[in-house]
């Protein structure tokens, strides 16, 4: 048996090192060995593993991970993130069956949530103490105007965290913040502006490349926009070689995009490490988009600035896809799930593309995203949006709920205030929407 390699952020004398060199690579089917010269039976095991879905895989070498073991070095690591791609069935079912293994191993557990910003976090406190029904949290935490993804997907993790009083963090901070640092960038936004966050730690060559291919997909985008990496859904991939790359990394609209996505890394960072000074002996638990997780970057980079070492990263992948990670410092350990095709997913959310906000019983226009659908159709900052498909917008929930009762396809009529008149709109969604959120 083969010892699991150690991140090399890890601390010498870091207390999980001793159960991490205990940790052991098995095959994924019991009871087979294999010879030391069986490079065959070995390369054989590797794909296997990868390409069957219900398994953990070390992606360093593909080989499969005893979960037994595995768990038993989650229990002493200081912080447990668990990935998603925001829109797949299958991994918030992992996530809820994750949450329930910790929990019956940790006698202390605390979940932060990428998915609220800090300013509803006296929402979430109400809603594990049984204070608030579904509808009023959903609402309390204005779900359609901060996520917008279809809550069905989440709740199941609500609930188990409201069944057993474990408490919710909310992780992130205002999403005007992280689009005013990509506008501007971190040291053109004033300290006293900037949510109480500290210096992020500055990305590593390898995150920058990773993230100038999510910018150049993101410039792809067809409709809609935003500056988080898991949200970036583009229509086709761009061409990324290493010139194209080298040149993006260069640009200033690149550094300042570099920049915030640091800000939505360094928020959850800070958020865990709080909930880890405030709960210092139970097990700490993220939530959140894998594009903050992979190859120990983001999240991660900043927990290990913050002073918080060996957080585990535990990334869901469909099988098949795993293999394409094989060899790489992609995550602790990647967990084997069907294909999304036979999860029953959500159908994937329109976008056009603009911040808005509630202004006097309308949706005012705050933003408009550059190569979105509401660009195309002339949106403009200071719009008031009052009427969609004929029905009377009087908040911004209300046009958010418009939205995602449309499909593929749709030509949705908008009518407008706009320098004391009335002007009348047509946004054009694409027909098709590709469902990948990383």
């Amino acid at each position: 048996m083969i010892g699991v390699k150690i991140r090399q952020t890890q601390k010498v004398g870091y207390t999980s090192l001793k159960a991490a060199l205990a940790l052991v690579m098995v095959s994924w089917t019991a009871g087979h060995s294999t010879a030391a010269s069986g490079v065959d039976d070995q390369r054989g095991q590797t794909i296997t593993a990868c390409s069957v879905h219900g398994g953990w895989i070390d992606p360093r070498d593909g080989k499969g991970l005893s979960r037994a073991e595995l768990f038993a070095d989650l229990i002493d690591r200081p912080v447990v993130l668990l990935g998603e791609s925001h829109d797949n069935r299958e991994h918030h079912r992992w996530q809820l069956h994750m949450l329930a293994a910790l929990h019956s191993r940790s006698e202390e557990l605390v979940i932060g949530f990428e998915m609220f910003p800090r300013s509803v976090q006296l929402a979430l406190n109400q809603w594990v103490n049984g204070d608030l029904t579904e509808k009023a949290f959903l609402k309390a935490v204005n779900w359609r105007n901060v996520w917008g993804f279809d809550p069905e997907l989440y709740m199941p993790l609500f609930s188990f965290a409201r069944m057993h009083r474990i408490p919710m963090v909310a992780l992130n901070v205002d999403r005007s913040l992280v689009s005013r640092v990509g506008d501007e960038g971190w040291d053109a936004v004033p300290e006293h502006e900037r949510e109480g966050l500290s210096d992020p730690a500055p990305a590593d060559p390898a995150y920058q490349r990773e993230l100038a291919k999510v910018y150049l997909e993101k410039k792809a985008l067809m409709a809609g926009k935003t500056e988080d990496v898991d949200r970036a859904v583009p229509q086709s991939k761009p061409a990324t070689n290493d010139e194209t790359i080298s040149d993006i990394m260069q640009q200033q609209d690149f550094k300042r995009f570099v920049a915030a996505q640091l800000t939505w890394d360094r928020a959850m960072a800070e958020g865990l490490a709080a909930a880890k000074g405030e709960h210092g002996r139970a097990m700490i638990v993220g939530v959140m988009g894998s594009g903050h997780l992979s190859s120990f970057h983001g999240v991660p980079h900043q927990l290990d600035d913050l002073g918080i070492a060996g957080s585990a990263v535990l990334i869901p992948m469909e099988a098949g896809q795993a293999c394409q990670q094989i060899g790489a410092n992609y995550a602790d350990a990647i967990f084997t799930v069907k294909s999304s095709a036979h999860s029953s997913s959500p159908r994937p959310r329109l976008r056009l593309g603009v911040l808005v906000r509630d202004d006097k019983a309308a949706a005012l226009v705050d933003r408009v995203m550059e190569d979105s659908v509401a660009e195309a159709a002339n949106l403009q900052k200071g719009d008031r949006i009052i009427r969609a498909a004929g029905v009377d917008i009087r908040s911004s929930g209300e046009l958010i709920e418009v939205i995602s009762r449309q499909a593929p396809g749709t030509w949705l009529p908008l009518t407008v205030e706009r320098a004391g008149g009335e002007v009348e709109l047509i946004a054009k969604f694409p027909a098709t929407q590709d469902q990948g959120s990383q």
